[in-house]
């Protein structure tokens, strides 16, 4: 193998790594602050992508050299809404289900993606990503409902709704990610704005909920500035970096071990046995999500 897919191959492992720890960190937070609801969610979200813009502070340089060809900032703008709403709905769904549902239904964005190419850009999926969608939407049937009689989980059936959504809302920001650097923002500059984006939108929401951002144990505070360092800034820029480098396909095939991940680090450190029917519902989302890839290879 040559010294630069090596290269690739290291630094899409860490990406990996860093995001599986995305959950666990949400999950530690949570238990160490003793709160799960919305607000908190909100809270977590939003000092997440907080912290992460002012790591990014630096990247603002690069506007002094930005030169579009069209103009990308409607499309980074919509990519940090919609990047808001992915943090907030997918981290509101680990207070409610298990790590393992959430994270492999999440992990269906490619799916959407699919989906939304063939309306939004008028793209049709092949034959063979129809039927990676159908297997797809079963698997993820199959762990929506899974838990809902028998898991020790809150509210399994809103948690899965909400990391679907999560899923959907990722989809949205990837394609006005994607567009907004063919229209010439360079990598850096887009996640600044993006990330940027998603904090101030996401900031003012816990008060309204009556979620404060203060009184927290340290220990808390801890758990989220390790998302916004590691999952965030190491994992997503991770990926952002490999997708310039190599076909988007394998880096989105690569994202698909996730939920395998977090699922083993939910059984070390939380001893969170997922269910038979999730474990078979996600081996077939991620059968579906897989064939859904590369059938929309092209």
């Amino acid at each position: 193998m040559r010294a630069g897919a090596l290269t690739v191959v290291a630094v899409l492992s860490v990406g990996i790594a860093a995001i599986s720890f995305g959950s666990i960190f949400v999950r530690l937070a949570s238990q160490s602050a003793g709160e799960s609801g919305l607000g908190f969610s909100l809270v977590m979200s939003a000092l997440r992508m907080g912290i992460a813009s002012l790591l990014l502070l630096p990247a603002w340089w690069g506007l002094r050299t930005l030169k579009a060809h069209r103009n990308p900032w409607p499309h980074a703008l919509g990519a940090g809404l919609f990047l808001a709403l992915h943090f907030a709905t997918w981290i509101t769904s680990l207070g409610l289900t298990s790590i393992a549902a959430s994270t492999v239904l999440v992990t269906s964005t490619p799916v959407w993606m699919a989906l939304f190419s063939w309306w939004w850009l008028g793209l049709p999926p092949s034959r063979l990503t129809l039927l990676a969608i159908g297997i797809a939407l079963g698997g993820a049937a199959v762990v929506g409902l899974a838990d809902a009689g028998n898991s020790p989980a809150k509210d399994p059936l809103l948690g899965n709704l909400l990391a679907l959504c999560g899923a959907l809302a990722a989809a949205v920001y990837l394609i006005l990610g994607r567009e907004a650097q063919r229209r010439g923002m360079g990598i850096g500059v887009y996640i600044a704005v993006a990330y940027t984006t998603a904090a101030l939108l996401l900031l003012p929401l816990p008060p309204l909920l009556g979620a404060g951002y203060l009184g927290y144990p340290p220990l808390t505070y801890l758990w989220i500035a390790l998302m916004a360092l590691f999952p965030q800034l190491l994992g997503h820029t991770s990926l952002n970096w490999a997708m310039r480098r190599i076909h988007p396909v394998l880096v989105s095939l690569v994202t698909l071990l996730e939920p395998v991940g977090a699922s083993l680090l939910a059984l070390l450190i939380f001893a969170e046995v997922p269910s038979v029917q999730v474990v078979w519902g996600g081996v077939l989302l991620l059968v579906g999500v897989g064939l859904a890839v590369w059938g929309n290879r092209g």
